[in-house]
């Protein structure tokens, strides 16, 4: 019998809160302001490789302020290992040129004005909203997106409809856990071209007809 899409909201907590009981960020940071640094860093290339170049970055610019005085050649020069390395030290220096002319060097816990600054997209907001600050948010990657799609929560073709679809269906007190949990599945078991189905905790309610046992 087809089981509802809140029992099956329910299952996948259950399961995936008991693999990842404190299910977090893969990005390091101590502030907003880094992590919004890092989420900019983090299009097309993986956590691990932004964590080593931000260990550098911070120690030469932890904050706004410092960050805004540095030349952008300084800025390509430690960040240059990742895609589009031109693009995001020109994005990160007038970030933090903003911050410091508009928002006091604070990083503000606005959708609104997060998406005002340079490089900053919704998925980028919705990160720093729900990591940074708390405030329920459903940052969808390609992760979220092949994974929801894939066990059965949603039918879209593009992340943006993805991300409606599970405002819709997933209980806002669950937004920021469920996130990192679709996340981390998609990132580890569910993964793109080699799905892991037979470590899958969730794959008795997945509707994905690929998967195996």
């Amino acid at each position: 019998m087809p089981i509802s899409v809140s029992e099956k909201i329910a299952f996948i907590d259950k399961a995936l809160s008991a693999r990842w009981p404190n299910p977090k960020s893969e990005l390091h940071f101590e502030t907003p302001f880094q992590l919004l640094v890092a989420t900019i860093m983090a299009a097309q290339a993986t956590d691990k490789k932004v964590n080593q170049l931000t260990e550098v970055l911070f120690k030469a610019a932890p904050d706004a302020e410092s960050m805004s005085r540095m030349d952008v050649e300084d800025i390509k020069t430690i960040i240059r290992p990742i895609n589009y390395y031109n693009n995001k030290s020109k994005n990160i220096l007038a970030v933090s040129q903003r911050l410091i002319d508009e928002f006091g060097g604070e990083v503000p816990a606005s959708r609104e004005a997060l998406e005002s600054l340079p490089g900053v997209g919704r998925k980028t907001a919705n990160v720093v909203l729900g990591n940074a600050f708390g405030i329920p948010a459903m940052p969808v990657d390609t992760h979220v997106h092949r994974v929801s799609n894939r066990i059965g929560l949603c039918k879209t073709a593009k992340p943006e409809e993805t991300e409606a679809a599970l405002l819709k269906i997933i209980p806002e007190a669950k937004l920021i856990d469920f996130h990192h949990y679709l996340l981390l599945h998609g990132r580890y078991t569910c993964k793109a071209k080699k799905p892991e189905c037979g470590n899958c905790p969730i794959r008795e309610i997945c509707d994905w007809e690929g998967k195996s046992f």
